[in-house]
């Protein structure tokens, strides 16, 4: 029998319609930003980290913050933003959307639209300012530099009354790397006529494989994921392993670091062990990834249950309180 041949259609995207910011409502706007300033409550967890942290810079570990969307949608921005000025994190790793998240506020103030509303109308997603993400990213390509790097810079040198609340633009600005891991097809301005597919790979690969480099120092170094169910565990798993096996080749070692997941799942008391297959709590990337398997045979592992927005300016008052304690002799 002969075989019917298939022809295989793409969606033409110049038939969409791209609406301008101006015509969205917008669910999240700068009052959502906490200003910069310690809380009292203590997590003896999160303490700890903190005194990993300051011994690891102190010893030249690498300290590497992992982060989804939500933590900037949860309005840390400051608290990042300030242990980026005081040399604190070494590199911090996002995904597509925290791009999104951090241009817009960057850019209008406000970020964030109401998924139910939109999709029901075929809209969401396609708004022209930020669409033009992918005109940077098609550059950058071009000009071989990296997804984080490149958005950061466009942020930190263009027309952004909000760039001072950007994690991206104080990356390029400290020259602190930011890598951003991209999925196609999970981020709304891969809806639009401009984007290249090839480009963001591209841009987005070169990420990984700085971020893989900068996997090779954290011996005695923390690394830290932050609501991040996929791409960080997935991410960190192949760096650490490329820089392992590099290591491995030279007669060293990449095993005694200190790893922190903050999330809202709820995870057994014990966790340092894995669940097991036939239960639900084993498909949770961030619990056999950063918490049982990489740290095995010489690192420590925590996890803490809460939000963005009381894990993250509690770990920053840690810091401060510790940094105090040294500064005075306790």
């Amino acid at each position: 029998m002969g075989r019917r041949g298939c022809c295989v259609v793409e969606f033409e995207r110049r038939r969409l319609q791209i609406k301008p910011l101006a015509a969205r409502r917008h669910d999240l706007h700068l009052n959502a930003i906490l200003p910069l300033g310690k809380v009292s409550a203590y997590h003896p967890k999160i303490h700890a980290v903190a005194e990993q942290i300051l011994k690891a810079r102190k010893k030249g570990g690498a300290v590497i913050l992992m982060m989804g969307g939500h933590v900037i949608r949860s309005g840390v921005q400051n608290y990042i933003i300030d242990l980026m000025e005081h040399g604190l994190i070494s590199c911090i790793a996002m995904n597509g959307s925290g791009v999104i998240h951090d241009y817009e506020f960057a850019l209008i103030g406000a970020t964030t639209e109401n998924v139910a509303r939109y999709v029901k109308e075929g809209q969401f997603g396609l708004w022209e300012e930020t669409g033009r993400i992918n005109d940077i990213i098609n550059q950058a390509h071009k000009n071989n530099l990296g997804l984080g790097q490149a958005v950061g810079k466009a942020i930190w040198e263009g027309s952004f009354p909000h760039k001072n609340i950007s994690l991206l633009a104080t990356g390029f600005r400290l020259q602190i790397p930011i890598t951003v891991h991209v999925s196609i097809g999970y981020d709304i301005i891969h809806e639009h006529p401009n984007c290249d597919g090839a480009a963001t790979g591209a841009a987005s690969y070169r990420d990984f494989l700085r971020f893989a480099k900068i996997v090779e120092s954290l011996e005695e170094g923390v690394v830290m994921n932050f609501g991040s169910a996929v791409m960080a565990p997935e991410v960190f798993l192949k760096a650490l392993s490329m820089a392992r096996n590099v290591a491995h080749q030279n007669g060293k070692a990449i095993q005694h670091f200190t790893t922190l997941v903050c999330d809202l799942y709820k995870l057994s008391d014990d966790y340092s062990k894995e669940a097991d297959k036939d239960s639900p709590e084993y498909f949770f990337r961030p619990w056999k990834t950063f918490l049982v398997r990489t740290v095995a045979g010489g690192g420590q592992s925590f996890y803490v249950q809460a939000m963005h927005s009381y894990t993250i300016p509690v770990l920053w008052s840690a810091l401060q309180d510790l940094k105090a304690s040294e500064r005075s002799g306790g």
